[in-house]
């Protein structure tokens, strides 16, 4: 049913600009810290701090936009947010010809990124809800997901290799190139987008607009469980890739080919996942999908605190990776349909921002403790640490028979 379904030309278009940005995001994956390393001769705090304090900060910078988009037409805001990325990125290889690059563009440049992400994403969302059938939203979402891991998979290890030749800013002139395509892909898509029309009964937007996404979430019993879910299992995931990195590159003496091959790989399993999902879902119904996938993509953390050196630690490391990839894309999509199905068309925005938000403060929250932790006691106990905690992610997942159906929605403002 679903796998190989048409979605229509208009689908086509806004996959394809999607894939687009995302596979040159891939290949300028870790861009920054690297041109912070080799051209600036950065330390490990600012490298750090570059990584870390950037993307919260653009999360902080993105929460006023949620309101902001949520009442505009969503293909601008796409094609703005397409455009403002691209400028902020090109001015890095302009600085760098010049003799002119520092810390300070690297953390604006990284600050503009994220948020641009953010806003960016929410305007997606919404878009696709009104550019996607109902019955087809899950199909769409799969494809996308898809799209995201099949360019983690590829991207990386050829953006490392075009450095090696180019220099170091040759990624992120790719990938400010991929968002000018992307902003022309969207705009391709064609036919009038309608603009959005304010429920009946409300009045301009106040200042606690600014919470609206939070309420909507904390006030729908299953939306609540997932964001709280998603927040802890991400977060964990996420917490243990610096200290798995030296764990893997410094004590046990890995090759740099032999670490980027061990999370290219997995990666590959994100097609499998996520081409079955829809399959799944018929199979099985959704509310087994979220209680037999979401715990099965957190059991197998633990595994990676057990590597060793050689090709054991290699193919280890790679099994782990791979059941993780498989699960969580799986499991992505079908939350991602499961949100935008739940959610009103005028709170889409701001529900889908603050979704973004709450993940990537969790992300840097816990990464931060974990780096914390791994300098007081060593990269092992983080990995235990995460992999424990993450076993008790499954107990915040909705509950059987009580995530209520979907609701009515009031018709669209836009088409």
């Amino acid at each position: 049913m679903a796998g190989g379904k048409a979605l229509g030309p208009g689908f086509g278009r806004f996959w394809a600009a999607y894939a687009v940005s995302a596979y040159g995001s891939a290949l300028g994956f870790g861009a920054l810290p690297l041109i912070a390393v080799l051209v600036l001769h950065a330390g490990p705090a600012e490298v750090s701090a570059l990584s870390a304090a950037g993307p919260a900060v653009g999360a902080l910078v993105a929460v006023p936009l949620g309101p902001w988009v949520e009442f505009r037409r969503k293909r601008p805001v796409m094609i703005g947010m397409d455009l403002a990325r691209c400028a902020a990125l090109a001015t890095i290889p302009l600085a760098y010809a010049a003799g002119r690059l520092g810390l300070v563009q690297l953390f604006v440049v990284s600050v503009v990124v994220a948020a641009a992400r953010i806003a960016s994403g929410a305007a997606g969302g919404a878009y696709l809800k009104a550019l996607v059938p109902p019955e087809d939203l899950l199909v769409a979402n799969a494809r996308l997901e898809s799209t995201n891991w099949s360019s983690i998979a590829v991207g990386p290890p050829l953006g490392g290799a075009a450095v090696g030749v180019f220099g170091p800013v040759v990624t992120v002139v790719a990938d400010a190139l991929s968002y000018l395509l992307s902003a022309l892909g969207v705009a391709a898509i064609g036919g009038r987008e309608q603009a959005p029309v304010r429920p009946a009964g409300k009045g301009p937007l106040r200042a606690g607009a600014l919470l609206d996404g939070w309420r909507h979430i904390m006030g729908d019993r299953g939306l609540r469980a997932l964001c709280l879910n998603t927040m802890l299992v991400s977060g964990l995931i996420m917490a243990t890739e610096p200290v798995l990195a030296v764990l893997l590159l410094g004590r046990l003496g890995f090759a740099p080919w032999q670490y980027g091959l061990a999370f290219a790989v997995p990666c590959l399993g994100g097609l499998v996942g996520s081409r079955l999902a829809p399959r799944v879902v018929a199979r099985y119904g959704r509310e087994r999908v979220f209680r037999t996938v979401g715990t099965l993509r957190a059991v197998w953390l633990i595994g990676l605190a057990f590597v060793r050196p050689g090709t054991v630690g290699l193919v280890t490391v790679i099994a782990v990776e791979l059941a993780i990839v498989i699960n969580m894309s799986l499991f992505t999509p079908v939350v991602a349909t499961y949100r935008l199905e739940r959610t009103p068309q005028h709170l889409l925005a701001r529900t889908l921002t603050a979704w973004s938000i709450s993940q990537q403060a969790s992300i840097a929250a816990l990464t931060a403790l974990g780096g914390l932790l791994a300098a007081a006691t060593g990269p092992r106990t983080v990995l235990v640490a995460a992999g424990l905690l993450v076993l008790a992610s499954p107990l915040l997942l909705p509950r059987p028979g009580r995530s209520p159906r979907p609701e009515p929605q009031p018709a669209p403002g836009h088409a």
